[in-house]
């Protein structure tokens, strides 16, 4: 496994200038996100409205960001058919790093799934608000710039487990990228949206699987 450039030191012009990633503005290039979304049955809608009661519920009180991810990210995996055939999980070697600061007690983890080799999602664990999810995609695009050229279209999901980005990596002449916008848990349908989007992305790295 190739390690990730620091996350504390990686920026996205770093990644523009080293490896002449190409953010793309063109709606059309990352539609997957917005269009043919797969209508969620009661019982995912029954679900989802249990994990908001849950993350409210742990909000009122000191619990850890490794619960509070737990208590969003592993149900939505679940709910979108990641754990099933023809999916093939792993976890790689998750990384850790800590503000520049030495006088403030600040540090992240951050934690890549891999499912088969498509799609990937970067959960980030932090203490401190310095850790952004901003930073987190930042991050993510360097690890798929250095281990998975060889995959040509990529999705991604960021989140720390309240917010979510989502990512395609389209390797071109150079390598090019979009992203969605940014959903929050507790507003509006966010929740909702989140899990469409997962379960189309793995309908499609489905159907590609079995094409292969």
């Amino acid at each position: 496994m190739v390690k990730p450039i620091a996350a504390e030191k990686i920026t996205l012009y770093d990644l523009q200038e080293q490896f002449n990633l190409n953010l793309v503005e063109d709606p059309a290039f990352f539609s997957e996100w917005q269009q043919d979304l797969p209508i969620l049955s009661n019982d995912e809608k029954e679900r989802l409205q249990r994990v908001q009661a849950v993350m409210a519920n742990l909000e009122q009180r000191s619990v850890l960001e490794s619960t509070v991810k737990l208590a969003t990210l592993a149900p939505l995996l679940d709910l979108a058919g990641l754990y099933l055939q023809p999916f093939v999980v792993w976890e790689e070697e998750a990384f850790r790093t800590k503000t520049s600061d030495a006088n403030a007690a600040a540090n992240a983890r951050f934690d890549v799934l891999g499912f088969n080799h498509k799609i990937w999602v970067l959960a980030i664990e932090t203490n401190h608000a310095e850790f952004s999810i901003e930073m987190g995609i930042s991050q993510l695009l360097a690890y798929w710039l250095k281990v998975a050229r060889s995959f040509p279209t990529l999705y991604s999901l960021v989140t720390n487990g309240k917010d979510f980005v989502f990512l395609k990596l389209v390797f071109r002449n150079v390598p090019c990228y979009a992203r969605s916008k940014q959903f929050v848990l507790g507003q509006d349908r966010d929740l909702e949206e989140v899990l469409q989007i997962m379960k189309h992305l793995a309908e499609l790295v489905a159907q590609s699987e079995n094409q292969n």
